[in-house]
């Protein structure tokens, strides 16, 4: 029996290109790889230096992320590219991600100029979706940056997307994902949902808010 039929549309985008282009996606893969592990690090450094001399990490947790061969096949395709290479590095942020989970409001800006202080850390782009939320309530603040990646025989330029975001505002995000994924047939979402999704991300926000002033308020509390 065959199992042709079995072969998924993400798979055969892949058939179709040639073995020595992934060879060299493969490759290139690793370089990416490597500028994940190096901008952890960086922030992971940042947060216990920041700890050391106040006492308190502004990071509750990163989480990481390559983007894998057919999500990229598929978002060049949607953007109207070649699949090449060099096309995938000229024209992708996200190759490379990096999630910055932080306990409170202030501590976002706080982690992202701290990270932006650093002299081989150069900003590419910046959206402040924490100030400014997309319509369906998804807030975040985006980076993109270029960081150094030092190989066996050279030196690279990176880009490397961060998302950095409070508790909640990963919670709202996470599950909103979650549950556009289980849609397959991309059925448009009712609008009473729509609205009841985007009411939770502004009681969210609410929370945001109330514990960064409850934060604040028993920080005085301990200075007094």
């Amino acid at each position: 029996m065959s199992n042709t039929n079995l072969i998924t549309t993400d798979e055969e985008q892949i058939l179709h290109i040639p073995p020595e282009a992934i060879d060299i996606f493969m490759s290139e893969m690793q370089v990416y790889r490597a500028a994940i592990k190096e901008m952890k690090t960086k922030l992971e450094n940042l947060d216990d230096s920041f700890h050391s001399r106040y006492e308190y990490n502004p990071i509750h947790h990163i989480e990481t992320r390559l983007k894998s061969m057919p999500s990229i096949l598929k978002k060049m395709e949607k953007m109207g590219y070649e699949f090449t290479v060099e096309n995938m590095k000229e024209v992708l942020n996200d190759i490379a991600g990096v999630r910055v989970i932080c306990n409170y409001l202030d501590d976002m800006e706080r982690v992202a100029d701290m990270l932006l202080n650093q002299d081989d850390v150069t900003l590419l782009h910046k959206k402040e979706y924490h100030k400014y939320p997309k319509a369906n309530g998804y807030r975040s603040l985006h980076l993109v940056v270029s960081i150094p990646v030092f190989l066996a025989d050279e030196k690279r330029d990176v880009k490397v997307e961060i998302q950095i975001r409070t508790i909640a505002m990963d919670l709202w995000a996470s599950l909103e994902h979650q549950l556009r994924y289980k849609n397959k047939n991309n059925i448009p979402v009712p609008e009473d949902l729509s609205k009841r999704l985007y009411g939770c991300a502004i009681v969210l926000t609410e929370i945001d808010k109330e514990m960064q002033r409850i934060y604040d308020e028993i920080l005085k509390l301990s200075q007094q």
